[in-house]
């Protein structure tokens, strides 16, 4: 028993000595503890959407734990990002009535944001401008509005995911 037990020390003790620095946890930067998101700016048509994005970046990087979403006065650093272009178009057609007419029943929507990290007081951004894409595809129900803002928020959260990665383990 005690040699089964000295084996298995030796053995644990080789693997974490030999290992190849593979590393548990935040690959964030050591100084950076946490981000502000400042307000999004829409540079679209569509609506609504820069309050969406800012919230599901939010969201993102509290689910990935790495950072702390502060304030602007209490961050580390700062997360600015514009809404460039949001572009929806037709996946899937249906008759409703069993005739002739046909309309679309899935759309497509396909977001694209530009986003930059600043340290506040460096002249230097810590992440030069950047660009992330978001897609997602929504059924038109009855309400065709609330079809528009789920697919809408599912394409930001897509984005605001890649975000959060270019974001964290950018190092």
């Amino acid at each position: 028993m005690r040699k089964l037990l000295l084996s298995t020390f030796a053995t644990a003790l080789m693997l974490c000595l030999c290992s190849c620095g593979y590393r548990f946890g935040s690959l964030m930067h050591p100084q950076i503890h946490s981000i502000a998101i400042a307000p999004v700016v829409n540079e679209t048509v569509a609506y609504n959407v820069g309050p969406q994005v800012r919230g599901l970046l939010c969201e993102a990087f509290q689910q990935d734990g790495s950072l702390q979403v502060k304030r602007e006065s209490n961050a580390d650093c700062i997360l600015y990002a514009r809404v460039v272009d949001i572009k929806f178009t037709k996946s899937s057609w249906s008759s409703r009535y069993d005739d002739d007419s046909y309309v679309p029943t899935e759309w497509k929507v396909v977001m694209h944001i530009e986003y930059t990290v600043v340290v506040p007081g460096d002249l230097k951004p810590l992440i030069p401008t950047s660009k992330a894409k978001g897609s997602a595809t929504f059924m038109t129900g009855a309400d065709m509005e609330a079809g528009r803002v789920s697919g809408v928020r599912q394409a930001a959260y897509d984005a605001a995911k890649d975000i959060v990665h270019a974001v964290t383990e950018g190092w």
